[in-house]
């Protein structure tokens, strides 16, 4: 439930970003930006000569559990009163025209403005334009740079909340990979690494090979089925947690094929703990 993540601060960066709308005109996509910027931990909105209401019903429906950032968005009449105190002001725009004015535009991808923002330590403000309209040749021109998404030629422009959206995804999963774990705001919750340590393996590999073996038929059928299972479960690079917990069914497995099939190791050999044949 969200009301139990209430207490997890958000991300740290070294820069400050704010998401910068000019024109907003659908409360609807207002309430999505912010819900898709909470998503990702920001909740720095700022908007420049809106035609809707941060306080509309349907941007307050919209935005689910992320109105507190429409409770605390700043409204701004020009584009330069909002980003007075950025050092850095990036544009957005889906229109790429080829040309004369491709020298103007000069568009990078947002994996590229992510590689450029590790280190930055200051503010930076990223500015999304109206929606069915983008931002006007002005406002892109007081950019600092422009980044545009890598949408299909035949339909490029963009939702303005699928937009934000993609902008912000690419930030955070750059600060996911390198600081999962080590921030109080990105706790390691789903495994960076999905990797499993040699002696794990070895237990896994041999309660497999304990299995097939109990398993009633001839020595090819129980060879040929612990090799595909082995695989089969290899091939999808199980976490330490995931093998651990096959490890347990697959004693609890053995046990019960020992036991109806009438071998008696099911009682004399029944156990919790699989010891790799090096180690016996």
């Amino acid at each position: 439930m969200m009301g139990d993540r209430q207490g997890v601060p958000l991300p740290h960066r070294g820069y400050n970003l704010h998401i910068i709308l000019v024109g907003a005109s659908h409360p609807g996509n207002l309430g999505a930006v912010c819900r898709s910027m909470l998503n990702y931990g920001f909740d720095s909105l700022r908007l420049v000569s809106p035609t809707c209401s941060p306080d509309d019903i349907e941007a307050r429906n919209r935005a689910k559990h992320a109105g507190r950032i429409l409770d605390k968005c700043e409204v701004f009449e020009s584009l330069e009163q909002a980003t007075a105190d950025c050092s850095l002001t990036i544009g957005t725009s889906g229109k790429r025209e080829i040309g004369a004015k491709t020298t103007f535009r000069h568009f990078m991808y947002p994996w590229e403005m992510t590689e450029r923002l590790k280190g930055f330590t200051d503010s930076v403000s990223l500015v999304f334009g109206e929606e069915g309209k983008g931002l006007s040749t002005e406002s892109l021109g007081f950019c600092d740079f422009l980044v545009t998404l890598p949408t299909w030629e035949g339909y490029p422009i963009a939702n303005l909340s699928h937009a934000v959206n993609a902008c912000v995804y690419e930030l955070h999963r750059s600060i996911v990979q390198s600081s999962q774990g080590n921030d109080p705001g990105m706790p390691d919750i789903v495994p960076l690494e999905r990797s499993i340590n040699p002696t794990l393996k070895g237990i896994l590999h041999q309660g497999i090979i304990e299995m097939g073996q109990a398993l009633p038929g001839n020595d090819e059928r129980r060879e040929s089925f612990s090799h595909n299972l082995r695989r089969g479960i290899m091939r999808s690079m199980p976490t330490e947690d995931e093998a651990t917990r096959l490890i347990g069914g697959i004693l609890d497995a053995t046990t019960a094929l020992q036991y109806v099939s009438g071998n008696s190791e099911w009682k004399s050999q029944r156990r919790r703990k699989i010891t790799p044949v090096e180690e016996e």
